[in-house]
């Protein structure tokens, strides 16, 4: 049975959604996760606790407040809407701000470990050269963590690839605006369309498997360059 239109809407639309938060998410990971991996602040520990909290609670209720907050009543409503830009639930840019929010974990990790497992030696050998600590961080921190990087990219992606709950919470199930794959087939079981949902479903299982089929290559990949 072919794709319907439809369905390639959705996975268009996943595939931008998935592309943009994992962009986002680098930019905002990389700076966050070299400060945990650093910093002795006290607060520390209540960061690194609130980074990794989508982890462990259920997407309905992370969705849910992230609804209420970008509601009309909601802080980041009234600020959207003083601002012009109306309430951002049921929009893209809702969609990918709870995207941003349900997969930082997923980007931070992956590069604290790696900044934490660089040391402090090369920075400071960096240092000795008359490198600046921002010179320093582009030109050895981060071509070092580079695996880190490829690990919380490819996460980041496929981690946004599979969203449900935080997504139908969010954005809904509105074609052409926030119907992702997998709302798409939640829709279709909805409808029983058994056949539609078996093809959108098999492709995000085997999209899954190559995604951490790639982690364990390189995993493995890393693990050889170790001395």
């Amino acid at each position: 049975m072919p794709i319907s239109a439809e369905a390639w809407q959705a996975i268009w639309l996943t595939v931008e959604l998935a592309a943009l938060t994992t962009v986002l998410l680098l930019l905002i990971a990389t700076p966050l996760a070299w400060w945990l991996a650093h910093a002795s602040s006290r607060w520390r520990a209540p960061v690194s606790a609130l980074v990794t909290l989508p982890l462990v609670l259920p997407p309905s209720v992370l969705g849910f407040y992230l609804l209420v907050a970008m509601g009309p009543h909601g802080p980041l409503g009234q600020l959207t809407q003083a601002l012009g830009w109306g309430v951002l639930s049921f929009t893209f840019t809702g969609l990918l701000i709870g995207s941003i929010v349900f997969s930082l974990p997923f980007a931070v990790q992956p590069l604290q470990h790696a900044f934490e497992s660089l040391g402090r030696r090369p920075m400071e050998v960096a240092a000795t050269l008359r490198a600046s600590p921002l010179d320093a961080f582009f030109t050895v921190a981060l071509p070092q963590a580079r695996g880190g990087l490829i690990t919380a990219a490819i996460l980041s992606f496929a981690h946004t690839v599979g969203e449900f709950g935080v997504v139908l919470m969010i954005g809904g199930n509105i074609p052409g605006v926030t119907r992702v794959v997998s709302t798409q087939i939640y829709g279709h079981v909805e409808a029983m369309e058994y056949a539609q949902a078996h093809w959108l479903a098999a492709g995000m299982l085997l999209f899954s498997f190559v995604v951490l089929l790639l982690l364990a290559l390189l995993r493995r990949g890393q693990s050889r360059v170790l001395p």
